[in-house]
């Protein structure tokens, strides 16, 4: 699942009364944390153990920033996220567009990669959570999803600038049982979509590539504290409606048996290909995050892996999965330096998609995923490879603030992303991104590097 960060609030509680709290992506996974209240505290023999909340796991993946929330006020947790950067890519794009990510967008330019204002309510088991976007996510999010181009009422448009937003109910059953509907999260990957809440700004192709959203029901069941079932029932793939006929369908279940240990797995099927329902899409997406080292007071204080392993494929509809299929890991190691102060992180990871179904389609002449582009095909039997590795440097003066420091190497079989001549006709778009322009090639290359330099804060 896709972390994004994990929360614990404890506020406004009544006597004997349980609270949802909101259910958000954390760690390696979607973490919703039961708060117990007063009974609890006096020690009530029926009051049962707060999911996840045995041990601190801020270090896991996509679970970034501080415990103490400075915008809490009665049932209501506010959030601010300001994500502001610059990115430099030595293969200098004349028109400053980058491709084949969906994090990183422009080139030589300070750019707002999102403003984002919401929060968390709760009261007596009724909880919602909205979180806003403004800035680049809410037009590069919109433009890779093509379900708005099968009926009427502009989804893309109504979505826009939304990132989560979804109420539910709790249920003092077991460790607790929410049921939330909306858009959330879609935890597919690892890494957040919050760039605040990673180990790195460029994720790896698994989770570059896979869903950040989800918009259908969830229902979270907590067996115990250090376990987590939650089957989804959604639209699709990323997608704000469905693409044909049939809705998507998936499970997530996390289990942390302890504080230095995270093993994840996110289970999807749905028919996610614009007009050809008889298409059907597998994925499972498998994370173990371990921490590895952990001395406080010493220069080296922490240390944490993460492996996450995908595999995938399309059959029916004129493809099998012996042909059109998905298979990539991404693995990393981050160390933490001189009370979580500083942070470093090495990793990477490589894909194979035939077929690339999955693969981001470069916005030439103004591409989205429904028009796509005859200068890079998205048909059956069309190889892609692809790999990438990341260091990332991080000061953390304050655990609401991080100033990050990151070299990319992205590379792939074919010529996929900006070249010098980048992707954009003279004169600029000409309004037909699915056909060819007259005197107009676009400059795709094999390979970029690239740095990034970000100032990101979560209040």
């Amino acid at each position: 699942m896709r972390t994004r960060g994990e929360l614990q609030h404890r506020r406004g509680l009544r006597p004997n009364t349980a609270w949802a709290i909101a259910s958000r992506a954390a760690g390696a996974a979607t973490v919703t944390f039961l708060v117990l209240g007063l009974a609890a505290a006096a020690g009530d023999p029926e009051a049962k153990a707060e999911p996840f909340a045995f041990a601190d796991f801020s270090w896991v993946p996509g679970n970034a920033g501080a415990a103490e929330k400075p915008l809490a006020f009665g049932p209501f947790t506010g959030e601010l996220r300001v994500d502001t950067v610059y990115h430099y890519s030595f293969n200098h794009p004349q028109d400053d567009t980058i491709s084949g990510s969906s994090e990183v967008f422009r080139h030589g330019e300070f750019q707002v990669t999102q403003l984002g204002i919401g929060g968390d309510f709760l009261y007596q088991n009724v909880e919602a959570r909205l979180m806003t976007q403004f800035g680049m996510y809410s037009v590069t999010t919109p433009r890779n999803d093509a379900s708005p181009a099968r009926g009427q009422w502009q989804l893309d448009n109504a979505y826009r600038y939304i990132s989560e937003a979804y109420g539910g109910y709790h249920i003092d059953k077991m460790n607790g049982i929410n049921i939330q509907a909306g858009i959330f999260m879609s935890y597919v990957g690892l890494w957040s979509y919050y760039n605040f809440d990673n180990w790195t700004y460029q994720p790896s192709y698994v989770s570059s590539n896979t869903p950040w959203f989800f918009n259908g029901v969830r229902v979270q069941i907590f067996p115990s504290d250090k376990l987590k079932i939650e089957p989804w029932f959604i639209n699709g793939w990323q997608s704000y409606g469905r693409f044909n006929n049939s809705p998507g369908v998936g499970l997530q279940v996390l289990w942390r048996p302890n504080g230095r240990l995270g093993v994840l797995g996110n289970q999807y099927y749905g028919a996610d290909t614009l007009g050809n329902g008889d298409r059907k899409r597998i994925h499972t997406d498998d994370s173990i995050m371990v921490k590895y080292h952990e001395a406080p007071g010493a220069i080296l204080d922490k240390a944490a892996a993460s492996l996450t392993l995908d595999a995938g494929c399309e059959h029916g509809g004129g493809v099998s999965c012996s042909s059109q299929y998905f298979l990539g890991f991404m693995v990393y190691n981050r160390l933490w330096f001189d009370r979580d102060r500083f942070g470093l992180t090495v990793g990477g990871g490589m894909i194979t998609n035939p077929g690339r179904y999955l693969v981001l389609l470069p916005p030439i002449n103004g591409a989205t995923a429904f028009t796509g582009t005859p200068y890079f095909t998205e048909n059956p039997g069309d190889k892609f490879r692809a790999w990438d590795t990341q260091v990332t440097f991080d000061y953390m003066p304050r655990p609401f603030v991080t100033f990050r420091a990151e070299f990319n190497h992205r590379a792939a079989n074919v010529p996929y992303f900006s070249g010098p001549g980048g992707v954009t006709p003279t004169g600029g778009n000409n309004g037909r991104p699915d056909l060819r322009v007259d005197d107009f090639t676009p400059d795709l290359v094999k390979s970029e590097n690239r740095v990034t330099f970000a100032m990101m804060v979560k209040l």
